[in-house]
């Protein structure tokens, strides 16, 4: 049975310390429990800066990393290298200081790699490299990610899945090219909601107030269609990881202190 929890820390650096803090903790005990993990990052402020904040903690040690394979929910379709990738970020952040092999780091395709622009073949290859890593047990074509990170945008969207379009409504492809995103860039790739929803735990981070209204319509089970952040949830558990701004509609019987 899956379970929904929100935690609240005073400001976005606690927030991202404490974030980076359980993510060591999770990650040692399933390798500890299953020998490998599998991680899926995100994009953003508040996502980038737990990542640096991981880097930073001495207990990273205490992780594997060479039993670790690591994803993205979504990226920006852009060349490789280019400052704005989710994937040139988490590198700089994090990917880089720590004795991650290369092959295990599985980077969504860039818009000068051998698919060249064409977002929807880029999308079917990530797909497809997905399902050689699923296992039987998965019963799925994308492997059960241990923990799933996500933020959270003012609009509610997540990943790269946007309030009304058309990948809210896809049902069949775990990973699908999107156009018109209303941010820019318009043209990215992204996990679709039943890929996010295979992943063991999922969790969402969100600091400042202009989140407020998203994280309470999301926690307030609003139709995803329109509040995309209502559909992601873990097989196991959906962790909301939040600061004291963000959280500042959440009504306080959902709160539960800071802690493990």
């Amino acid at each position: 049975m899956s379970t929904t929890a929100v935690v609240v820390h005073r400001g976005p650096d606690l927030l991202a310390d404490a974030a980076a803090a359980r993510l060591v903790t999770r990650l040692v005990d399933v390798q500890t429990s299953r020998g490998h993990a599998h991680l899926v990052l995100t994009g953003g402020g508040t996502g980038i800066a737990a990542l640096a904040a991981l880097a930073a903690n001495p207990a990273r040690d205490a992780v594997d990393w060479g039993a670790l394979d690591v994803w993205w929910g979504d990226e920006r379709f852009l060349p490789a290298g280019h400052p704005d990738r989710n994937e040139t970020q988490a590198r700089a952040a994090l990917l880089d200081q720590v004795p991650l092999p290369a092959a295990r780091v599985h980077p969504m395709p860039a818009s000068d790699g051998p698919h060249g622009d064409d977002v929807d073949v880029a999308a079917r290859d990530y797909a497809a490299i997905l399902a050689r890593y699923a296992r039987p047990e998965d019963h799925s074509d994308v492997p059960a990610f241990d923990v799933l990170l996500l933020g959270i945008g003012p609009d509610a969207h997540i990943a790269s899945l946007f309030p009304g379009l058309p990948g809210m409504y896809e049902q069949d492809r775990s990973v699908i090219g999107v156009r018109g995103a209303p941010k820019p860039p318009p043209t990215r790739v992204s996990l679709t909601l039943r890929a996010v929803r295979q992943a063991r735990e999922v969790w969402l981070l969100a600091a400042g107030t202009p989140k407020a209204g998203a994280v309470s319509l999301a926690l307030g089970q609003a139709g995803e269609l329109t509040v995309p952040a209502a559909g992601a949830r873990g097989r196991s558990r959906t962790l909301w990881l939040l600061d004291a701004e963000a959280a500042a509609a959440v009504p306080p019987a959902m709160i539960r202190p800071a802690g493990p």
